[in-house]
């Protein structure tokens, strides 16, 4: 009788910086950020990373009968380190039973040939490597708005980078940042049409209690896209229909608690936002 196999990522806090949080290009991190927002409970840097997985194991082992995962290294920015202390976290995530790769999150900006190279190496050792990259935006005027710390040609450079190697990656797309219209975020569908994108993960704007930009989105709130859950639907439906067909689309939609989140509040679990930007691609 066959296994029922599941295939789960366990985010890990790997205990990582940003760059612009501890002065090499900024302080006080992107406007937006809060990671405190999609850390789960067994999430915490207090935790070894070891120990964080088991958590998540325990979390998640009662959905399928077997599984297998990747250690996702979500929080901060997980190539921002030297090489031999990303040696050593990677390592000690994949030496936790049934881990079978690495999902890293990063951004363009900390993406160069040592880091790759320690990424291939893991490969060549018969590891599941993906890099996640938080491009965010790929206008140079938003990136210096929200306190980004990095152009979109460094974006540009990053995806050029892992494709030379084959490290496969997930484009971070934020949809709704302060500035942008409409039109110029179906724009950036082109824009990644025309870079070595295979997979991409779209997020709405959040507006999070204790964000910096919620005293922006406060004092100005005609500058950014005002989101109900069915313009944000159409929105997203529109971006997706403008990609290219073999553009894997892994994420619609972001959630954050509700009692950190000023807006947008659609009212409606993630899943329903999904299951409506589904029925509007399949309307196209």
């Amino acid at each position: 009788m066959a296994v029922d196999v599941k295939l789960q990522k366990i985010m890990i806090d790997g205990g990582f910086t940003c760059p612009n949080r501890d002065g090499r290009v900024g302080r006080g991190g992107c406007s937006f950020c809060l990671c405190e927002s999609f850390n789960p409970q067994y999430c915490r840097r207090h935790s070894s990373i070891a120990e964080q997985i088991e958590a998540g194991k325990d979390f998640f082992r009662n959905k399928y009968p077997r599984m297998r995962y990747l250690a996702y290294f979500q929080a901060y920015t997980s190539t921002y380190a030297p090489v031999d202390v990303l040696r050593r976290r990677y390592d000690e995530a994949l030496a936790v039973e049934d881990v079978i790769g690495l999902v890293v999150a990063t951004r363009p900006d900390c993406v160069d040939d040592d880091v790759l190279s320690l990424l291939d190496s893991i490969r060549e050792r018969g590891y599941s490597v993906t890099v996640e990259l938080g491009c965010e935006s790929f206008y140079d005027r938003t990136l210096v708005r929200i306190n980004r710390g990095h152009s979109a040609a460094s974006s540009v450079e990053a995806l050029r980078l892992c494709h030379a190697r084959g490290i496969p990656v997930t484009v971070h797309l934020i949809l709704g940042l302060p500035g942008e219209s409409r039109d110029d975020i179906l724009a950036e569908a082109d824009m990644i049409n025309a870079l070595p994108v295979t997979s991409l993960k779209l997020h709405q704007l959040q507006i999070l209690r204790g964000a910096r930009i919620a005293e922006e989105w406060e004092h100005n709130k005609g500058d950014f896209l005002v989101f109900t859950m069915e313009s944000y639907a159409g929105l997203a439906a529109a971006f997706v229909r403008r990609l290219r067909d073999n553009i894997h689309v892994e994420r619609f939609v972001s959630s954050a608690p509700v009692d950190m989140l000023l807006a947008p509040r659609f009212g409606v679990r993630p899943a329903v936002v999904e299951a409506r930007i589904r029925e509007l691609l399949r309307r196209a």
